[in-house]
């Protein structure tokens, strides 16, 4: 791969030597790979203006690979992550919460990848009361092995319990580390987030010195496979973003799969969002199927996924991998748990067949980048950024405006109480 044609060689290796967490500094400190914070690449589509950053699901090695050869095409800062349920102890994935960053910064060295990348720990979440203690535990595994960004999901909570989860995990993320958070659960159409669930949040957080980077919601989304067209509600999301402004949050963008490519550019114009998460597309464009053209994958008549001939796996192993399906009764969407139990027969297919699933994903997410995402050329911001902060930590975006003895717990209680929300139906919801 080509090197970065607009930041001198001098400017990268002062950003590599500066801008790598301790964390990726320990693990990899012979590596060429600049894998940095999260709020880095924040920042850097802040600066842009109108830009979204990639958080591309690596569900396999093909997407790790096609996404971070995109990325460098396109000059673009990019995030690489996977979800707990994909890659935590219940995974049904290969990849995973503990070897992600390995598989990233082995694939940047291999590569000649220069541009910054963040790897972000998406979805971990608290689903309740146990979860946390464990979480306490659970979650500096994930930063020692390599994280520099996390997404805590409480959102399937009560909006009380949602931001105390909040505040009591935070003393176990980094200061420095990327920080997500999530109100509303993402179930499509059903159970909208509101401006007041988001402020109680938002405005919790800031009471008590955390100040998150970027906030996901039920803006009307879906994880998976969209059928029902209802897709983002971009109102809503530009809305929410609004009434946020002052305490500088950016937004999170889930279930991008099932959004046309023009509604996901109206996200980008219109509201504050500076990540979006790509996951089932970049599955079903490695694998070789049929998608449209903003990576949903399309269905037969008898609702089957339909395989491009001499694309993706190869034609014997795609009837293996329906055939396992059908045994397990999966359809649709529950094709994800394919990833697992054929990683490795994946892995030993022919190097032209690897090729071209890894060249199928870097088209798509190419595309994606630069004309949909607008994040072409956002490499030379986040490097940039990290030369002028002179650290990994460029520290927050905002500072506290609210009074800590307003939110004390049980005035936290009290508030929320007094907020109406529909949280839509019970069920799983899983990412």
């Amino acid at each position: 791969m080509s090197g970065n044609q607009t930041v001198s060689s001098k400017d990268f290796e002062e950003a590599l030597k500066i801008g790598r967490p301790p964390n990726v500094a320990k693990l990899f400190p012979n590596s060429k790979a600049l894998i940095v914070s999260g709020k880095f690449i924040d920042r850097a589509m802040l600066q842009k203006g109108k830009a979204i950053a990639m958080a591309a699901n690596g569900r396999n090695n093909f997407v790790i690979r096609g996404a971070l050869q995109a990325a460098q095409k396109a000059n673009a800062a990019i995030i690489i992550e996977i979800a707990r349920s994909e890659g935590g102890a219940g995974a049904y994935c290969a990849v995973n919460y503990w070897n992600i960053a390995r598989q990233v910064d082995a694939v940047c060295n291999e590569l000649g990848i220069t541009v910054p990348v963040a790897i972000h720990a998406d979805h971990y979440g608290i689903k309740n009361e146990q979860d946390v203690p464990d979480a306490k535990i659970e979650i500096p595994t994930l930063f020692e092995a390599g994280m520099t960004s996390i997404a805590i999901d409480a959102s399937h909570l009560p909006d009380d319990q949602n931001l105390m989860a909040n505040l009591e995990l935070n003393p176990f993320v980094p200061v420095w580390a990327g920080l997500e958070t999530e109100v509303g659960e993402i179930k499509g159409k059903e159970g909208l987030s509101t401006v007041e669930e988001a402020l109680l949040l938002i405005q919790g957080l800031n009471a008590h010195d955390i100040f998150p980077d970027w906030i996901a919601l039920n803006n009307g989304t879906t994880h998976g496979i969209e059928a029902s067209g209802q897709g983002i509600q971009i109102d809503l999301t530009a809305e929410i973003h609004q009434t946020l402004a002052k305490y500088q949050i950016s937004g999170a963008q889930h279930g991008t799969s099932g959004n046309s490519s023009d509604r996901l550019r109206e996200i980008a114009a219109k509201t504050r969002t500076t990540k979006a998460n790509v996951a089932t597309a970049l599955q079903m464009i490695s694998w070789g199927l049929e998608v449209n053209d903003y990576g949903n994958a399309i269905l037969d008549q008898d609702g089957r996924f339909i395989k491009v001939k001499d694309q993706g796996v190869t034609e014997e192993i795609w009837i293996e991998m329906t055939a396992y399906a059908d045994s397990k009764e999966l359809k649709g969407g529950n094709y994800k748990k394919l990833n697992l139990p054929f990683e490795n027969k994946l892995a030993g297919q022919t190097r032209p067949v690897r090729d071209r699933m890894i060249m199928r994903v870097e088209e798509f997410v190419y595309n994606m980048l630069v004309n949909v995402f607008n994040a072409k050329d956002t490499a030379p911001l986040a490097i940039n950024a990290i030369l002028e902060a002179g650290t990994f930590d460029p520290g927050p975006k905002a500072r506290r405006i609210e009074d800590p003895d307003e939110w004390t717990p049980e005035k936290i209680v009290q508030r929320a109480a007094l907020i109406t929300s529909d949280k839509g139906p019970e069920g799983d919801f899983e990412d």
